[in-house]
């Protein structure tokens, strides 16, 4: 019995008994992080979750999110068992009747099999925050529909594309910022949830280590809070920044030349007379056809030594040749070229810092400063390494050159409809300063650096939908030029997303956020069964929620949905879940197999390529099953030839089995560590029966550490290309040249301009690919601007996702919302005042498509200009089982229900994304504040 100000402890830990404590190791999926944790059992429950000390990526290191996994197991919200929707009652309801998982299978196997055996693009299968995109992916393909996608388009396509294409990787998965090696860090964009437990660690370590920490955000919160300085910046308004920045840069000389030269298309001659060739690279008739974004070999550069062109490469990387990076030339049969970074040089001419200061905000002279200290850190503060490196044309370089200036970005750059050109143009700033995959700047990770363009073209042939038969190419890629569009003869799109058309070329992540407007409105054609997995599309997966979510209601003049068919695999009740027809109870993620794959998204270090694993350390609550279980079950009974033997038995017992047993290439499967049939093979080899064994008992991790001199450089590093590619992660061993200027970009622009005799877009999108399309990077107002008055909305509106949870996933976990209950619109206090809002006071905030209302904080860690919200946090009421009174929907709010899912376009509408790659534009909302009286709950309203 507790007895006040006794002596006698409540607790003593030298009385626990640990002889019944068990410790699992797996792989938290808390976030996107993916940290190596240790699970805690006592007589087989969960008691406690740390974080690994021996896995490779958080060292130990947890968050509040991780350690809280335990409540995932505990929600009120599990889904335990399969869910049809009642006959008659409406979506949104959530009226449901248990069943079985044999009925949801037949239902299933027999809906799809007569979609399989007609018209396979009426099914869609379109995937939220999942890590196993190879398997989704190869299902999509194997059923034989285009219409597949993954979360990227309405997360980060922007970042991946915009750096994929021109320097063949990028941050986050794919590379990020070598703190270890560098003097100044800048980050642009970046919340506090991205790459978390891994950055903090890192970013400790360089300021602990003297290094100077700059953030430019709107926001000072998470990690810009503790930077050495914080310069407030206008959202949409980051790409201006950059074109300045390369303005001073470039005219104050503050670029690596020897590596533009050598590792870059800065040098290549670019065509300046009109006609079909122009504005893409000079190349010689007699070496075979003109290069371009796949082969890319046959381009010109001017050496200066002779006075005259010579093939790029290999002659221009000989000894004893100076390659031209500015001029103005003519070829002997009398073209006008220039170099490349002429071009650029040309472009950046009147990007001065004063015209960035009125878009941006940065005064002028903050501007100067910032690219003096980036240049001269880069460059007068270079190292060199005493590592020794081979390149591609079989040059040895006793050193390895270090430019220690790192910079790290994500979706506040990204989730614009400006954003792909904008982190083009932070790409071509990191690379004019030689900080591509060298030391204490930006570096890969396996299997990037892809090439430029990455030999992977997605599916786009329409004669190819065929009844029972597979897909001769994945759903999801990286064109090269139109004629790798997905579209018809006239141009229309084949998806149901429009990813891939004229509409959003490069959209190499597809458009979840387009499937449901689209379907609803039968364009271009209409679909039978939407599968959704892991995405919340009826709330904070989706703009103008009110309306999409009457969408999945919406009836056509028969009475029958619009979308006749919703199946939703998630664990918890979401607010989609409501609108299912069929539900399909998940696991967590302490209850299942999951991989961390080579061949989808992998943690790779700087150092070598890492995979990594989750076991079960639990049971399935109540009657869930894995969805990758649900996938190779369906898949077998469907009889996709990839999972089923010539006599028509299935080939995978399971998912683990899969796993372990499928190959994308000989020797080249989901798991690189312990293959060959005794363990023994790494990387690539025969399959091991006992892979998932050998993972569980090495901490469910994998990592191959490469030697020193394959570690920089690998856009170009001769030893490292043929190692990837000897292990299948590249097709070829070619160079990676940087695209300083993108003749990728500039194919799409001459077929809209109508000089190329190839696929032409409608006339409609004609000036439209024409603009945005330009094979340099330049700054433009993002698309919402020109359709809303900014006197009238005069405020920029963006939301974060909170450090203590991620997406919609963590607001009905115990522990998590004593830290969040709900959210506050954050505003600075004389933007508050002078709209006549206290701090704690209610307000509307309004945009051109809706308004709610909600609470305000005033802070003056927020740009005067911005105002903005933690994501996801506000609920429908009802929802996630919390309580009719709950925090969550009685004082919460979303401001997704301000955004607008399509924007005026011509006589139409179109995507409120990015013209280029389809990203969705979910920080270009404009605003207003105004008073508002207290409210029970807080309230959404649609603008007509």
């Amino acid at each position: 019995m507790f007895k006040f100000l006794a002596r006698a402890p409540l607790h003593d830990p030298a009385q626990s008994d640990t002889a019944r404590t068990e410790v699992k190791t797996t792989t938290c999926y808390m976030c996107a992080c993916r940290c190596g944790i240790r699970v805690h059992l006592r007589d087989g429950e969960i008691r406690y979750i740390d974080g690994n000390p021996e896995h490779p990526l958080n060292k130990g290191v947890i968050c509040a999110k991780g350690s809280s996994g335990i409540m995932k197991q505990k929600s009120p919200a599990r889904i335990t068992q399969p869910l049809l929707r009642k006959s008659g009652s409406d979506r949104g309801a959530g009226e449901f009747e248990p069943i079985s998982w044999e009925r949801a299978f037949t239902l299933l196997t027999e809906r799809l099999a007569r979609l399989r055996a007609t018209d396979p693009k009426k099914f869609a299968l379109f995937t939220g925050r999942d890590q196993m995109q190879a398997l989704t992916g190869l299902f999509a393909r194997q059923f034989g529909t285009p219409n597949y996608a993954a979360h990227g388009g309405f997360c980060s396509v922007n970042m991946a594309a915009g750096m994929i294409y021109t320097v063949g990787g990028s941050f986050w998965e794919f590379g990020g910022p070598d703190l270890d090696r560098a003097k100044l860090f800048v980050m642009i964009g970046t919340a506090e949830d991205h790459h978390s437990n891994p950055m903090k660690i890192a970013i400790s370590k360089f300021k602990r280590g003297g290094g100077r920490f700059i953030s430019i955000n709107p926001v000072r919160t998470g990690y810009s809070a503790i930077a050495d300085e914080w310069i407030p910046i206008r959202p949409g308004t980051d790409g201006a920044l950059f074109m300045a920045l390369l303005h001073e840069l470039i005219g104050a000389g503050l670029v690596d030349r020897s590596f533009l030269q050598r590792y870059t298309n800065a040098p290549q001659l670019v065509v300046l007379d009109e006609g079909e060739r122009e504005g893409l690279f000079a190349f010689d008739p007699a070496a075979g056809p003109p290069g371009d974004g796949r082969n890319p070999h046959n381009k010109l550069a001017w050496d200066l030594t002779i006075g005259g062109a010579v093939a790029a490469y290999p002659q221009g990387v000989e000894d004893g040749r100076v390659l031209a990076i500015e001029g103005h030339f003519t070829l002997p049969d009398g073209t006008r070229v220039a170099p490349a970074f002429q071009l650029l040089r040309e472009r950046v001419a009147a990007t001065t810092p004063e015209w960035a200061e009125a878009i941006t905000g940065i005064p002028a002279e903050r501007i100067r400063k910032l690219a003096g200290e980036i240049g001269e850190t880069a460059l007068t503060g270079g190292y060199e390494l005493p590592i020794a490196w081979t390149d591609a044309w079989g040059k040895r370089h006793e050193t390895t050159q270090a430019r220690p200036v790192a910079f790290h970005a994500m979706r506040g750059l990204a989730a614009h409809s400006n954003g792909f050109q904008t982190v083009r143009a932070l790409a071509v700033l990191m690379s004019v300063l030689g900080t591509i995959d060298a030391p204490g700047g930006f570096r890969h990770k396996a299997p990037y650096p892809r090439h430029i363009v990455p030999n992977y073209r997605a599916f786009n042939d329409p004669a190819m939908v065929k009844p029972n038969t597979p897909l001769n190419a994945a759903p999801l890629g990286f064109p090269a030029s139109p004629e790798e569009l997905a579209v018809h003869e006239d141009g229309t799109p084949l998806r149901i997303d429009h990813a891939f058309s004229w509409e959003h070329p490069l959209s190499a992540h597809g458009l979840m956020q387009n499937v449901i407007t689209n379907a609803t409105r039968g364009d271009p054609y209409r679909i039978d069964t939407l599968l959704i997995f892991m995405a919340n599309m009826a709330w904070n997966s989706t703009m103008n929620t009110t309306a999409v979510r009457e969408m999945l209601n919406a009836r056509d003049n028969k009475g029958e949905f619009k979308i006749p068919f919703l199946v939703v695999c998630d664990a918890f009740q979401s607010e989609t879940v409501a609108f299912a027809d069929l539900v399909l109870p998940d696991t967590t993620y302490l209850e299942r197999h999951d991989v961390m794959s080579m061949l989808d998204r992998p943690i790779s270090e700087f150092e070598g390529p890492v995979d990594s694993v989750r076991v079960p350390v639990v049971p399935p609550s109540g009657n869930c099953k894995p969805f990758q279980e649900v996938l190779i079950e369906l898949a077998s009974r469907l009889k996709f030839p990839a999972f089923t033997n010539a006599d028509g038995t299935r080939k995978f017992r399971d998912y683990p089995d899969f796993v372990v047993n499928f190959q994308s290439q000989p020797g080249v499967g989901f798991l690189m560590g312990w293959r060959g049939k005794d363990g023994t093979e790494h990387l690539r080899g025969e399959p091991n029966p006992k892979q998932w064994e050998m993972y569980a008992r090495n901490n469910c991790v994998f990592q191959y550490h490469m030697p020193e001199d394959q570690q920089f450089m690998r856009n170009w590093n001769r030893p490292y290309l043929d190692f990837a590619m000897q292990k299948g992660w590249r097709q070829k061993n070619d160079p990676v040249q940087l695209a300083i200027y993108s003749d990728t970009l500039q194919s799409f622009r001459l077929a809209a301009q109508g000089k190329t005799r190839g696929r032409q877009p409608p006339d409609a999108l004609r000036g439209r690919i024409g603009e945005y399309f330009d094979p340099l990077p330049f700054w433009y107002p993002p698309l919402e601007d020109a359709c809303t008055d900014p006197k009238e909305y005069p405020l920029a509106a963006i939301t974060q996702r909170p450090m203590a949870m991620y997406h919609s996933w963590d607001s009905q976990n115990a522990w998590l919302r004593q830290i969040h209950s709900h959210n506050y619109l954050h505003v600075n206090p004389a933007t508050a005042l002078a709209a006549g809002i206290a701090d704690g006071g209610w307000c509307w905030v309004e945009s051109k498509w809706g308004r709610v209302r909600c609470m305000v904080r005033h802070s003056e860690a927020v740009e005067p200009g911005t105002v903005w919200t933690w994501n996801a946090i506000g609920k429908a009421s009802g929802a996630w089982a919390l309580a009719p009174d709950a925090d969550e929907s009685r004082l919460g709010f979303l401001l997704n229900h301000l955004i607008t899912e399509e924007l005026p376009f011509g006589s139409g509408r179109i995507s409120n994304s990015d013209p280029v790659t389809g990203q969705a534009g979910w920080y270009d909302v404009r605003v207003r504040i105004r008073p508002a009286a207290p409210a029970d709950h807080t309230q959404a309203e649609r603008n007509a």
